[in-house]
């Protein structure tokens, strides 16, 4: 018995050290749970989207050293997909619309000066 209440005093300081909550209702430890839940989900969103800007800014690069018609639909497609998941995320309130209009201007600008000089 003694080593119940044990374990269970330290589990219980250990996560008052690490900043974890112990949620005292079942609602409480619910309304967690679906935090822990969203935020994961928030990041992967969030990620994905970094990727594709990335990937978007890679194609602009190459398309800047060799523009070829080939090279500019493959910029093209790589803006169209980046555009629609930031669009996506603002819908669903993973990002503000600040920030993803911020974003998809920050595409845009990375393109302009290669497509007024061809």
């Amino acid at each position: 018995m003694d080593a119940i209440l044990v374990s269970l005093v330290v589990c219980v300081h250990i996560n008052s050290l690490f900043g974890i909550d112990v949620a005292n209702t079942k609602s409480a430890l619910k309304r967690a749970q679906i935090a822990e839940r969203n935020r994961l989900r928030n990041k992967n969103y969030k990620s994905a989207v970094k990727t594709l800007m990335k990937k978007y800014f890679s194609a602009v690069e190459v398309y800047a050293a060799n523009p070829t018609p080939e090279q500019q639909k493959e910029v093209q497609a790589r803006i169209a997909e980046a555009y629609s998941k930031i669009d996506k995320a603002v819908k669903r309130g993973i990002l503000h619309p600040n920030n993803g209009a911020r974003k998809k201007s920050k595409l845009a600008h990375r393109l302009k000066p290669l497509t007024q000089t061809a």
